[in-house]
């Protein structure tokens, strides 16, 4: 079989396009997991067995079904139940799917997140908090400047693992019409019939954006621990 990309010329945007879109899911779930895993995990942390329950409930239940499954219920079940994201003409008709699928990536990563925060937060030496109460420093301050930035460089190769699933997970969305990059390349290989060349393009587009993700990270790791 040989191969031939002379298709490119004709659905080389659908690609751009694709990975575009990939791109911005990525960046919006990397953030709002981000925040979901730093409250949940406090909330794991906390004094009160109310948030402690809520927050073990909720890492285990999302961790335990499919992502498949949470977002056919965010996109199709939680408008029957009348939760239903409007329409924004500004951004589109599609605009409550992108919602959507945020969400769910959002709300699946952020109970990871929230686990590998917590782990990070166990690491710090009790001593630090400690040594803050007895300088009479607030619990939300000792969490702000002594605990977190330690804890983060702590977890930071977890984290960084993390973002690279969250980008080769994104492509699931594509179950309900959101044109990231898989879906742009079913359309780019629906129409040209050239279905391993489309795929293998997807695929090195895919190790392209994960392999920078975990070269910054290790830049990241690595300047963080300059002065170890």
């Amino acid at each position: 079989m040989s191969l031939n990309f002379s298709f490119l010329s004709r659905y080389w945007f659908l690609f751009v396009d694709g990975t575009r879109t990939t791109l911005m899911l990525s960046l919006m779930t990397v953030l709002l997991g981000t925040l979901i895993g730093i409250v949940i995990s406090l909330m794991r942390l906390g004094r009160f067995r109310a948030s402690r329950w809520f927050a073990q409930a909720y890492i285990e239940f999302v961790r335990g079904t499919p992502m498949l499954v949470q977002i056919f219920f965010i996109f199709y079940a939680l408008p029957q139940l009348g939760l239903r994201i409007p329409e924004v003409p500004l951004f589109g008709p599609d605009f409550p799917r992108y919602v959507s699928g945020i969400i769910a990536l959002s709300l699946n990563s952020g109970a990871y997140i929230a686990e590998i925060i917590r782990a990070g937060i166990q690491s710090v030496d009790k001593g630090q908090t400690e040594a803050a109460r007895s300088l009479g420093t607030p619990q939300l301050m000792t969490m702000r400047y002594i605990i977190l930035p330690q804890a983060f460089r702590n977890i930071l190769p977890a984290l960084g693992n993390e973002f690279v699933t969250i980008i080769k997970e994104s492509s699931i969305v594509s179950v309900i019409g959101i044109g990231e990059l898989m879906y742009k390349t079913s359309t780019a290989y629906g129409n040209s019939f050239r279905y391993f060349e489309s795929l293998i393009i997807c695929a090195l587009i895919y190790f392209v954006l994960t392999f920078t993700t975990s070269r910054l990270i290790a830049l990241m790791e690595r300047r963080m621990s300059a002065g170890d």
